[in-house]
């Protein structure tokens, strides 16, 4: 009971109402509870996952805008893209050279070209959101904390991959991080006899995907543990229905 409570709350924070979101629930228990045929009162499979994609399509929406905007990875520490782990040492050494502008300099751009990149996550995500069938649905629905999470890693880490490359690249050049990144490189290099040659694309690629995933997956948890934080009467009572069944 209280997993369906939770989950009515989750369908309801993203459809128009949560009459539809009952709706949505009640079509999966009629599927896949009794087998006794693909439709219900109102709802086909169709409408199920019709419903579930608008609510995922809207967290999608959510999390790719705030990182697509100014100072969405850099000011937010979760998400940060900092120096490349084999590269701590040249930012160690340039900033006690009196260099640490450099470096900085280096890191922001980094994160101005994820945030660039994220602006294209929002199409490959709905790709993905259109490509689900009612055995996606129901998984998701019935599914682990990060199920939606999980869904979109397997279906869109590759696109992703592909189609950020190109964009980060154009992003690194238009904010100057690669020509940052040769100056840090080349300055340390000459201090130091192991010299650093990290790819600088492929990194912030990773780390690009890394937050928008992570981002996904802090919507996907907003939406199960704390429904919109109870801003509408309805969702109050559900969620208080959710604590009352918790606690009997």
């Amino acid at each position: 009971m209280k997993r369906k409570l939770l989950i009515t709350a989750f369908v309801c924070t993203t459809l128009a109402s949560c009459d539809t979101a009952r709706q949505v629930l009640e079509g999966v228990n009629t599927v896949y509870g009794t087998g006794a045929g693909t439709t219900t009162g109102t709802l086909s499979n169709a409408d199920i996952v019709s419903g579930l994609r608008q609510a995922l399509t809207i967290g999608t929406q959510n999390s790719t805008a705030k990182l697509s905007s100014v100072d969405g990875f850099f000011k937010d520490a979760a998400v940060k893209i900092l120096m490349p782990e084999e590269a701590k040492k040249i930012e160690t050494t340039l900033r006690s050279l009196g260099m640490g502008s450099l470096v900085d300099k280096a890191v922001l751009s980094m994160n101005r070209a994820a945030e660039d990149a994220a602006k294209g996550a929002g199409t490959i995500f709905i790709n993905a959101v259109k490509q689900m069938t009612i055995t996606d649905a129901v998984n998701i629905l019935k599914g682990g904390d990060f199920a939606a999470t999980n869904y979109f890693k397997a279906k869109t880490t590759a696109a992703l991959s592909q189609s950020f490359k190109p964009v980060i690249d154009n992003a690194l050049k238009n904010v100057n991080a690669t020509k940052y990144w040769s100056d840090v490189t080349s300055t340390y290099n000459q201090f130091s006899s192991n010299k650093v040659n990290t790819d600088l694309s492929a990194y912030v690629t990773q780390k690009a995907m890394d937050g928008i995933f992570y981002q996904v997956s802090l919507e996907e948890q907003k939406i199960r543990k704390d429904p919109v934080s109870r801003t509408t009467e309805i969702l109050k009572k559900v969620f208080g229905s959710s604590l009352a069944q918790q606690g009997s």
